[in-house]
């Protein structure tokens, strides 16, 4: 598997966080279609979404959880998630 990287990571948690832009990362609330170049651009997202998902089995399989952030998420939720999966891996 290619190199990958997280935004950030809780190494002795095994927690690896993602901060992924609606646009590149196909949110299913703000996924707009550009007009020029469409297949490109459908093409470049699916594969765009299909790399996070291998990525987050990829490291579900060698034990890490992944917490995705959507970019136009409230900060103080976006937070809150990734303390409760903090806080459930310690026990």
């Amino acid at each position: 598997m290619p190199r990958r990287r997280a935004d950030l990571l809780f190494t002795k948690h095994r927690v690896a966080v993602f901060v992924d832009g609606c646009f590149w990362h196909g949110c299913p609330a703000h996924r707009t279609h550009p007009k020029n170049n469409a297949e490109w651009w459908r093409q470049k997202i699916e594969g765009n979404i299909a790399r996070d998902r291998a990525t987050d089995e990829h490291l579900a399989e060698r034990g890490w959880c992944s917490v995705r952030i959507w970019e136009h998420e409230d900060v103080d939720e976006a937070v809150g998630r990734v303390v409760a999966r903090l806080q459930s891996s310690s026990s």
